[in-house]
């Protein structure tokens, strides 16, 4: 297929025979591909119509994955993994693919840090869902260059944001809130929950909060953001999806983030996750359990 594109291009600068030649194919054979080529657009125009229309309605941040998930799960259409990912390359449909982040070299850091020890140590998998917990904050920044900074709670097991708390500073309240809101959530009686080494979450109030609600803290070690890496994907994925620079207000950026994290939970299918969204997820580990 692709010799026979070749000699199409270049066509017009040398003769049909030279370039069959050239490339070792039949005339006929690139004849019968020319003819039958509107055919063939014409046939794999629905399925690129659909992709298309799924890709933008992600705001043209969907990978392929992410495609044939909502395909199957919103338009109850089975498509091929290779040939979506064909007719993504062959129209122009290319995501915005995050950066590597610069400093991975941190992760080699093995500095341990007394504060608390790494009870997690990186075993993100096999949880039974609402027992082992992960937090963090990012800051944000809309309007006129204003900062804000979120505070969330995630589910190792289902991915699900479980609480989160948007704050205009970073003083020690946005943990403590979050963590009250987490309470009225779910029960924290033998709930791990891990962190970074940060100055919310070493503050004597902090742990005394986790401790009076029976909560077991980890924490990673110090420079080592991959130890904290279920955490550190969901914010990725945050700044990816969520056009929030564009808010003009707090109160307009706390609905984009409300929106987006009830779509997170309950829409965003997960192809790690048998293809569920977080909550699907849970609710399927706790009935296998």
């Amino acid at each position: 297929m692709q010799k026979f594109e070749f000699i199409e291009l270049l066509s017009s600068h040398y003769t049909i025979s030279e370039l069959c030649s050239c490339l070792k194919v039949n005339r006929s054979s690139f004849y019968y591909w020319q003819k039958s080529k509107v055919k063939r657009l014409a046939k794999e125009l629905p399925d690129k119509t659909l992709i298309e229309t799924v890709f933008n309605k992600r705001n043209k941040l969907a990978g392929y994955r992410t495609i044939r998930m909502d395909l199957e799960n919103k338009y109850g259409v089975i498509m091929n993994t290779k040939k979506i990912r064909r007719l993504m390359n062959k129209y122009g449909m290319k995501t915005n693919v995050r950066r590597k982040n610069p400093y991975k070299e941190i992760m080699m850091k093995t500095q341990e840090h007394s504060t608390c020890e790494n009870i997690l140590n990186r075993e993100f998998k096999d949880k039974l869902p609402l027992t082992t917990l992960c937090t963090d904050i990012t800051y944000l920044y809309y309007g006129r260059c204003e900062k804000a900074y979120l505070s969330a709670v995630k589910d190792i097991s289902t991915g699900e944001i479980v609480a989160y708390k948007v704050a205009k500073n970073l003083t020690l309240p946005i943990v403590l809130d979050t963590i009250e809101i987490l309470k009225t959530k779910i029960d924290l009686k033998n709930v791990l929950l891990h962190s970074d080494q940060g100055v919310h979450y070493t503050n004597p109030e902090y742990r005394k909060l986790l401790k009076d609600n029976n909560v077991i803290q980890s924490m990673s070690r110090k420079g080592n953001c991959i130890d904290n890496a279920s955490m550190e994907s969901f914010w990725g994925h945050f700044k990816d999806e969520v056009n929030y620079k564009n808010c003009k207000t707090f109160e307009e950026l706390v609905e984009k983030i409300d929106e987006y994290m009830y779509y997170y939970n309950n829409e965003r299918y997960q192809w790690s996750r048998n293809k569920m969204t977080p909550v699907q997820y849970r609710s399927h580990l706790l009935l296998a359990s």
